[in-house]
């Protein structure tokens, strides 16, 4: 199994894919050859557990658009089996590359008959990649309501004053039944009625990112994503039509989460955000069940959302949800945006930066300070009922147990590895702890004018007690015979009692962004005994930033 290690103080946030919105779209497939366009993740079970309930379909090919294999001039790509451009399942296990379907991604579908698949998926923000080769099997997220026709939905590719798609551009759509020279059948842009559930091919060579004429921008796949400690986020608008529009954005509700999936404890109480110039603030309301905005033709518009925590009154480790849906004036597109938030709290897996710079003289006239800051790197984690852990090291990842929800553990072999995730996992560890424990118990807690400590135990015969050389025959902790010695003989036991106090600003005076928030810290102390005769004291500041914002843990070892 492979991981990515990080060594303490570099930092991944692995918190946007911890969770997800739910929605179940129905495909009308018919008997034979199927274009789907997928614009949620269904990666969260696989694909013949996924399709267990409909055996019509057959067989599942997955587009792969390699900018450097496709070789797409007139005519669609020929699925074939030894192309790296598709990965495949079959019903009958003769193929097995395809496990689990990921969103925004175009797949062929092959149907002994004709049938109905419902598809249940988190909800993604749309993307799309062209390529420059001219091979593009895409869907887009066009309206549902008099949806538009293909020219006009594509008036405004790559731009209001630069039509791409227009003639001799060839589009092309699967119409079921076998593969053959008039399927896919070529498409009047014309007349072509957008479907967003359906892929088609494109034979245009350019590169864009065009998803739809009213486009949306947000800081990650994530979507409007809270988390614990964010407070406001934004959703940029860019309106690549001649006309101007008005959107309007509707909260709704997710579907129930599926089994081995992370519980919904209800909806996002989502706030707008309106700045007011003569007081040069903000003025927040409740969005309620919707809003609109008016954005000019060839025009840009934000609009900036918050949330009130307050009317969160779960756990720590609820989870709230909601899917924000935008629609048009001209009925071009409908785009669905991931909400989601937990309730603020200093719970998950923070790396904590120490600097040593104060020290305990041992001898009359030594000194109090270090010529040179000194740096401790711990790891610690924080459930939801507030247990504070010290760690040795942790995983993060997707979890081996059903559902492969995202999580945290102790023990290597419960994180999926390269080979078997869709997120790369990730190893920290810290250099604080013996080889022989896993995990500490502190007291305390994360909480400003508070503070959390932590015993370390360093056993005599530990290979990292100082006391220990493993080639000093009087210093290897065994008699002449061989024998192990008891404590005191050669080398004693050493217990470093670690406090950690924090504070409302940085105790050396800087600026730190998100203090309090994002950034914990505050003042550090240790003693340490057994090491010498007097009680050892050093001391210094430290800061912890939060690597993952899931609460729980499996301490599990190995």
């Amino acid at each position: 199994m492979k991981f990515l290690t990080r060594v303490i103080p570099f930092l991944l946030l692995l918190t946007g894919s911890a969770h997800s919105q739910w929605v179940t779209k129905s495909y009308s497939l018919a008997s034979g050859w199927n274009g789907v366009w997928l614009a949620g993740d269904a990666s969260y079970v696989t694909v013949s557990e996924l399709f267990a309930s409909n055996p019509a379909v057959t067989e599942i090919w997955r587009w792969n658009p390699n900018p450097d294999g496709t070789q797409f001039t007139q005519t669609p790509s020929e699925p074939t089996t030894n192309s790296d451009e598709w990965t495949i399942w079959k019903r009958d296990g003769s193929e097995t590359g395809l496990s689990r379907m990921v969103g925004n991604s175009a797949y062929l579908f092959r149907c002994s008959s004709a049938v109905s698949v419902p598809i249940k998926q988190l909800v993604q923000p749309p993307l799309a990649t062209w390529l420059i080769s001219g091979g593009n099997f895409l869907g887009f997220p066009s309206g549902t309501t008099s949806a538009p026709k293909m020219s006009n939905y594509f008036a405004s590719y790559p731009s209001a004053n630069t039509t791409v798609l227009s003639t001799p551009s060839k589009i092309y759509k699967y119409i079921g039944g076998e593969l053959s020279t008039s399927n896919p059948m070529q498409v009047a842009p014309g007349s072509e009625t957008m479907d967003p559930n359906k892929a088609y091919w494109f034979n245009v060579a350019t590169i864009g990112n065009f998803t739809a004429p009213v486009e949306y921008e947000v800081a990650s796949s994530a979507g409007l994503a809270f988390g614990r400690t964010v407070s406001t986020t934004s959703v940029g608008i860019t309106n690549r039509s001649t006309s101007a529009l008005t959107l309007t954005f509707t909260l709704g509700a997710s579907e129930t989460a599926p089994t081995n999936q992370t519980p919904i404890a209800g909806a996002v109480p989502l706030t707008v955000r309106t700045y007011v110039s003569s007081s040069n603030s903000y003025t927040e309301s409740d969005m309620g069940t919707s809003y609109t905005v008016n954005v000019p033709a060839s025009g840009r518009a934000t609009v900036d959302f918050g949330i009130n925590r307050s009317s969160m009154t779960g756990t720590p480790d609820s989870f709230y949800a909601s899917i924000l849906r935008i629609r048009d004036s001209a009925n071009l597109s409908d785009v669905s945006l991931p909400v989601s938030a937990q309730p603020a709290s200093p719970a998950g897996l923070w790396v904590v930066n120490t600097s040593v710079n104060k020290v305990s003289p041992t001898a009359n006239g030594g000194g109090s300070s270090t010529s040179q800051p000194f740096p401790l790197l711990f790891l610690t984690h924080m459930d939801s009922s507030g247990t504070c852990r010290l760690l040795t090291q942790a995983y993060v990842g997707r979890l081996a147990s059903a559902g492969n929800p995202v999580g945290i553990s102790t023990n290597e072999g419960k994180i999926l590895g390269y080979a078997e995730s869709d997120l790369k996992p990730v190893r920290y560890f810290a250099c604080q702890m013996p080889t022989s424990i896993t995990s500490l118990t502190g007291t305390g807690s994360f909480t400003t004018g508070g503070s959390v400590s932590w015993t370390i135990p360093i056993a005599h015969n530990e290979p990292t007690n100082p006391f220990v050389h493993t080639y000093h025959p009087d210093h290897d902790n065994r008699d002449p015979k061989g024998g192990a010695l008891a404590a005191g003989q050669e080398s004693y036991n050493i217990n470093r009692t670690c406090t950690f106090t924090f504070t409302d600003s940085p105790p050396d005076g800087r600026y730190v962004a998100g203090w309090g928030n994002t950034v914990l810290g505050g003042t550090y102390e240790e003693s340490i005994t057994g090491l010498h005769r007097k009680t050892l004291r050093v001391g210094g500041t430290f800061e912890m930033r939060r690597v993952s914002e899931v609460a729980t843990i499996d301490l599990t070892t190995p």
